[in-house]
């Protein structure tokens, strides 16, 4: 399987996010990174916007992940750091690969832990179709369909690229 080029795939999301903000009314949307992937994508979407200047906060869902209890905390993990308010402000959260849908879950749950947000937008750069939860992007570079033992790394922060990985086999 041929991933996409992430470079390919931001010029069309900034098109379909500025749609879809426009479509909402939304004049001033406040970004949101996870990270690490979803920080730099939206480092990358900001710069096809036009907006690098704008204000990005970074979440950290460690914490807030339903499986910490089982896989642990990894030791390089970041704080998160939100450079404004979340109450009624319109978020858009963005993160680099959908699969199960737990980490977005998680941040949902660290972002109403700052306030309540007017709407938050999800903005993913890859969606793997392989969903535990109900959520879905509003904006999503590519849907992609992978055999269970497979699993997709964004590599970056400065020049973005997708790798396919196989998981060893469990016995």
């Amino acid at each position: 399987m041929t991933l996409p080029d992430p470079a390919a795939l931001l010029s069309q999301m900034a098109d379909d996010l500025r749609a879809h903000l426009n479509r909402r009314g939304i004049l001033e949307p406040r970004f949101v990174g996870i990270q690490t992937g979803g920080v730099w994508v939206a480092r990358a979407l900001l710069a096809e916007l036009d907006c690098s200047e704008a204000p990005l906060g970074a979440l950290n869902v460690s914490f807030y992940r339903d499986d910490f209890s089982r896989t642990g905390l990894h030791p390089q993990v970041q704080p998160s750091a939100l450079p404004f308010e979340v109450e009624d402000q319109h978020l858009v959260l963005i993160d680099d690969v959908l699969m199960s849908g737990r980490t977005v879950r998680a941040a949902l749950n660290e972002l109403f832990d700052y306030g309540r947000p007017a709407s938050v937008t999800l903005v993913c750069l890859l969606d793997l179709d392989a969903r535990e939860l109900p959520i879905r992007p509003d904006v999503v570079g590519a849907t992609l369909s992978l055999a269970p033992e497979q699993r997709v790394k964004l590599h970056g922060p400065a020049l973005l690229a997708l790798e396919l990985q196989t998981l060893a086999a469990s016995h």
